[in-house]
């Protein structure tokens, strides 16, 4: 049996056995139940395992095949957990926050496919888009409290430990230059550790109740985090993580200054220098030596998605820039030298004119109400966990988006799947905060309504008995009176 069969055995075998009996543990324990819950995040970063159905491998495109993995199994778990305790601890909502906004980008990029040459690839990336659509739906639906939203990010530095350990291994044993660790590529590994690595800092910066021992924990995951950010020596996402980091340092002193955000800004500040005198000459090398023929390769890729968008109202067709960028197709005209027929140039390196060359200008727009739409949500989550120690999710949610977007300007990663799914995690948070806060603040105010109700309700109370000591007192007077 080969590798390929070997995973296709693999992969059913985990279907048919091992997912009901994770539903089982899960519904029955809380305990596998949290276990669900970390491997769907963990997997997020591993998957080398995932299953390529009509696999196309050497098609170079956003999908090459209509992608399962060991996180879309796991997601099945934790779904039909929910499904079975409907009405006791959860409580399903079918329409998420920002859903609509989703559907309507999903509308567009099926309808895209009518100017698809291989209708196949489109599909292959429709199929990634309902599962990262499932995977935020489950995923905001179990996170129906602030423990379990905080349970997520406790899980956090064991992933950074183990991509970390993956990268030291691929850095000094097999003597890789820029590391990608369990992810396919240097920046998706950049742009992953973005979001883990401002989501400790924050934590480090802004929750309350950590003790010291606690504190260094955390702040040597930041420091592992970062240390990944530059080992991958992208040189946008390095620039990006530190503006990403930046924010989360705003946010942080605009929360409310304390003495232990001080010091801790002190002792990041030295090590950073540290660090830069250790990597310096790596990372000047990185930007100095970065070949000519890149930006050229990439301001040639960029005419080419602006023609292909100019050209179509819906696109060429989801997932089809990698066909049309070649010849027959007369998008790369613009190039200086004739074309060999067998040469296949690359993807267009920004998400969002990958976006609006395959299905349109419109559907660019809202995508990019889609992104803000949560940016936007999570920047009013700020607001309202202020004083609280759950306020620090949504302060790094928000250096961490801010680096991401950016990022996407310059690569287009954030369509591979483990990025994709990462990013649907941060919005099932952001949403899932929001509800969590609506909720608990009717709740108070139905608490502060009945106890004013209650208060008007006893000085009535005392009003009236107020009245009837007073009849009282003026009939007993009347009667004196006429006795005398």
């Amino acid at each position: 049996m080969g590798l390929s069969e070997y995973k296709y055995f693999i992969f059913f075998l985990t279907l048919l056995f091992m997912v009901p009996v994770g539903v089982f543990l899960a519904s029955t324990s809380k305990f596998f139940e949290k276990v669900a819950l970390f491997l769907m995040i963990f997997f997020t970063c591993r998957m080398a395992e995932s299953i390529h159905f009509v696999s196309r491998e050497f098609y170079h495109g956003t999908s090459r095949g209509f992608e399962v993995g060991l996180v879309d199994l796991v997601t099945i778990v934790l779904f039909l957990v929910i499904i079975m305790r409907q009405g006791k601890d959860f409580k399903i909502k079918l329409i998420p926050p920002g859903s609509f906004i989703y559907f309507i980008y999903f509308a567009f990029s099926l309808a895209s496919i009518t100017n698809a040459y291989e209708p196949l690839y489109s599909y292959f990336e429709i199929l990634k888009m309902v599962r990262m659509y499932f995977y935020f739906w489950v995923l905001y639906n179990y996170f129906n409290s602030y423990e379990r939203i905080a349970l997520a990010i406790h899980f956090i530095p064991i992933i950074i430990i183990y991509i970390f350990a993956v990268a030291l291994y691929q850095k000094y044993r097999l003597g890789i230059y820029q590391i990608s660790g369990p992810l396919p590529h240097q920046n998706s590994l950049c742009m992953y550790m973005t979001i883990l690595s401002t989501m400790m800092f924050s934590q480090l910066m802004n929750e309350k109740k950590a003790s010291i021992l606690k504190s260094a924990f955390i702040f040597l995951m930041f420091g592992m985090g970062s240390l990944l950010v530059f080992f991958t020596l992208s040189r946008a996402g390095m620039v990006c993580y530190i503006g990403g980091c930046l924010i989360v340092l705003l946010l942080s002193y605009a929360s409310g200054f304390e003495m232990k955000k001080f010091i801790i800004t002190a002792v990041i500040g030295f090590g950073a220098i540290i660090a830069v005198a250790a990597m310096i000459n790596t990372v000047l090398q990185r930007f100095e030596t970065a070949p000519v023929q890149s930006k050229i390769t990439r301001y040639n890729l960029a005419a080419s998605a602006l023609n292909m968008a100019n050209d179509k109202f819906l696109g060429i067709g989801l997932n089809n820039f990698g066909v049309k960028v070649n010849v027959p197709w007369p998008y790369s005209k613009h190039l200086d030298k004739e074309k060999d027929k067998k040469y296949k140039e690359g993807l267009v390196e920004t998400v969002y004119l990958m976006v609006a060359a395959e299905t349109g200008w419109i559907n660019l727009g809202v995508f990019a109400i889609f992104l803000l739409y949560y940016f936007i949500m999570n920047l009013i989550n700020i607001f309202r966990f202020v004083n609280t120690e759950y306020q620090y999710f949504a302060i790094g949610l928000a250096g961490g988006l801010a680096s991401i977007y950016l990022q996407s300007s310059l690569e287009w990663v954030l369509k591979q799947s483990s990025n994709f799914y990462q990013l649907m995690f941060c919005f099932a948070i952001i949403a899932a905060m929001k509800d969590i806060f609506k909720r608990e603040f009717a709740k108070e105010r139905r608490k502060e309504k009945k106890e004013h109700d209650l208060q008007k309700r006893r000085e009535n109370e005392l009003d009236e008995e107020e009245i009837r000591r007073v009849k009282t007192a003026a009939a007993n007077a009347e009667a004196n009176s006429q006795l005398n």
